[in-house]
């Protein structure tokens, strides 16, 4: 019986020790820009209504916990060609976005990025302490292959070519290699929707839930509730794409804490925290 007693406390005790040192996290979506062009769920999602208006956002994320200040994408530059087709608006640089929060730029310890698309990397360079996390395969074909003959580089900059080699060359890059990798304590990254050649995911663990950061691997709200693929050009697997969504609805408790790229109703569904911040609980 003292056995049986010892043993249960040493267990307990481990079972005690692993979840203190569990990182927990909070999550923030952060408003960069709107625009203001007359956009429909049916440009973004297949099958979706043409008669939906829809109001289109563009954000990023905060991950804050366990001493470091997390990004998930970086945004983008207003001078970039590549926004003028979207008629931004409200425009805000990502750096000064984050004083809502009382951080400054070089208070970012980390990037994930979810994709190499414009407006999702073309502001990395804004945070000159942070270490750049993205996905081997999107990286090589990002740098190399999108620009051969015959390749898509639609959504690509060259300027952010340039500025990811640099960082590379620096040291600040860390290429991940595959599913399913936990890349800092409580934040996994997840592929297969393949927006891009080999885009990722997020999952945070916050202690009371787990949060899926979608970005780009669902555009709006009407895929994940209807589980259709983007819109044409969206994915380079349609089927794919929608297994992803179903998978991430497997990640979490409640389907409310996967988090799309671009759907202005983020704001609306969770608590205001400032102009254009919100926390994901």
């Amino acid at each position: 019986m003292k056995k049986l007693s010892l043993l249960f406390v040493i267990v307990l005790s481990g079972m005690l020790c692993a979840q203190a040192q569990t990182p927990v996290y909070k999550v923030y979506a952060i408003k960069i820009a709107g625009s203001a062009y007359p956009f429909t769920a049916a440009d973004w999602a297949k099958g979706a209504p043409a008669t939906d208006s829809l109001k289109f956002n563009f954000m990023v994320w905060l991950i804050k916990g366990n001493g470091r200040n997390i990004l998930v994408d970086a945004a983008f530059l207003n001078d970039i060609d590549d926004a003028k087709e979207f008629k931004v608006i409200d425009y805000i640089r990502p750096d000064s976005a984050l004083s809502k929060l009382g951080l400054k730029a070089g208070d970012i310890t980390d990037i994930i990025l979810s994709h190499p698309h414009w407006d999702h990397i073309d502001g990395v360079g804004l945070f000159p302490n942070a270490r750049v996390w993205i996905q081997k395969d999107d990286f090589t074909y990002f740098v190399g292959s999108a620009w051969q003959k015959g390749e898509g580089s639609g959504g690509f900059n060259k300027r952010d070519v340039r500025m990811m080699v640099d960082l590379n060359l620096a040291g600040k890059v860390t290429l991940v290699d595959g599913d399913n990798k936990e890349i800092i304590p409580g934040i996994k990254v997840f592929t297969g929707s393949r927006h891009t050649f080999n885009s990722e995911y997020v999952l945070v663990n916050t202690g009371s839930n787990k949060i899926v950061l979608a970005s780009d691997n669902i555009w709006i709200y009407y895929s994940l509730d209807h589980l259709v693929p983007p819109a044409d050009g969206g994915t380079l697997d349609p089927a794919g794409y929608v297994k992803a969504m179903q998978r991430m609805k497997t990640m979490v408790t409640d389907v409310r804490f996967i988090v799309p790229g671009h759907d202005a109703a983020v704001f609306t569904k969770f608590p205001a925290l400032a102009a254009g911040v919100a926390e994901i609980k």
